[in-house]
């Protein structure tokens, strides 16, 4: 059976965008190799990707356009299945490769059946009403959070909606050269 992953992209503050819904803060200077080289080797036991309507819209326009010699991660995004939880979306293209899945109804009982289908992991990227409403419904295995070294001040929490405390239990951390620091939990 896999495990569900939520993996964030935060600021030191605990943002995963500004107030603005805007990713800028992801763009600071440093090498991103490092942090790529953890994502990949974390990316091997990965066997299907859970997008929200936003985060399908805003990666089904970046990634199927690019290549690994831009990004790394990319033939991995564009080849793994995608499952995409919404109620307004009927398809879901993504550019020359396999379309997505659309996930209509309850995000619990998707998450649950997926969990069934896939023997790896599943990870969450971005989607945070998604990713918050699954801590709180308790599907969430383990959350990742990479943290980019630059606060905001405000903007949007990692999990709106989460409306009771979980535990987690530190499983790795690492601290990277561009100033990046990667947070493995598991959620008890």
């Amino acid at each position: 059976m896999g495990r569900l992953i939520v993996e964030q992209i935060v600021t030191v503050d605990g943002f995963a965008a500004g107030p603005d819904g805007k990713l800028d803060f992801m763009r600071i200077p440093g090498p991103f190799d490092a942090t790529d080289r953890g994502q990949i080797a974390m990316l091997e036991n990965v066997d299907a990707i859970l997008l929200g309507r936003n985060t399908y819209e805003l990666f089904s326009d970046y990634w199927p356009g690019k290549t690994t010699d831009e990004e790394p991660l990319a033939d991995f995004i564009n080849e793994t299945p995608k499952h995409v939880v919404t109620n307004t979306l009927r398809r879901a293209p993504w550019g020359d490769y396999a379309s997505a899945t659309v996930e209509v109804g309850e995000p619990r009982d998707t998450v649950r059946r997926l969990k069934h289908c896939y023997e790896g992991d599943i990870v969450l990227w971005g989607s945070l009403i998604l990713a918050g409403a699954l801590l709180q419904a308790e599907l969430v295995d383990a959350v990742r959070l990479r943290i980019v070294p630059v606060l905001i001040g405000e903007g949007r929490p990692t999990t709106p909606g989460l409306r009771h405390a979980r535990t987690l239990r530190p499983v790795e951390i690492d601290a990277l050269p561009s100033g990046h620091v990667t947070l493995v939990y598991d959620v008890l």
